[in-house]
């Protein structure tokens, strides 16, 4: 965590705000790493946003129009990328008012949400968690990324207890997941993408296993 805060700081520009997004399968843990990510940003001193793109799913009969056990619909149609920069990226670049919206819609009511408009400071940090954070859409916006690599069997366990799914990857009611995620490490390569891959595999130790060197984003 203390890499990434370190890195986080040399990336960050006066009177910019500075993207951060935490990736990784369903059950890696990003949501987690990325609050505590946060919570350090701002014992440090740095105004942080945080927003999950799980804010922006699609409505679900765009998500399920390929199938409900899809893996290329999981992959292609979960979320609305268009939405996600209209209302957090484009509003936080340079340039931008700094007016966004944290989401669009609940998932579980697949009803749209009445976000209000938030005022982002100027220097903030935008910690982002969410899946396929890496994919070609997203690859080039981040100024600083975490890719969380955790072993299927590992997050499987945990969606079990959080979420009663079979803890057996191999399930066929996890299969639309498991193949649509698998979709996207082969097409977009998120470890090789990613400034950090982080093993998560124990939470409580979480490891830096490669760091990538801060390249200049233009958005």
């Amino acid at each position: 965590m203390a890499a990434v805060g370190t890195a986080i700081s040399g990336a960050r520009r006066a009177g910019h705000v500075t993207f951060v997004g935490v990736d990784g399968v369903d059950g890696a843990g990003k949501t987690v790493f990325a609050d505590a990510l946060g919570d350090a940003l701002r014992e440090d001193g740095h105004p942080v946003v945080r927003v999950s793109v799980d804010g922006f799913h699609r409505p679900r009969v765009e998500r399920y129009r390929r199938g409900a056990r899809s893996p290329e619909g999981f992959f292609l149609d979960s979320y609305d990328y268009d939405a996600f920069r209209r209302e957090v990226l484009r509003p936080l670049a340079p340039g931008g008012e700094r007016r966004y919206r944290a989401a669009i819609r609940d998932v579980a009511s697949d009803e749209v949400v009445d976000e209000p408009q938030r005022v982002a400071p100027a220097d903030a940090v935008l910690v982002v968690d969410g899946i396929f954070l890496h994919r070609d859409e997203l690859a080039g916006v981040w100024d600083v990324s975490v890719f969380l690599d955790v072993p299927f069997a590992e997050t499987f366990a945990r969606m079990a207890v959080r979420d009663g799914c079979p803890a057996d990857p191999g399930d066929e009611a996890n299969r639309r997941y498991v193949e649509g995620q698998r979709i996207y490490l082969a097409r977009c390569e998120p470890a090789s993408r990613a400034t950090f891959v982080v093993d998560n595999t124990d939470p409580a130790r979480p490891t830096v296993r490669t760091r990538r060197a801060l390249v200049t984003r233009t958005r």
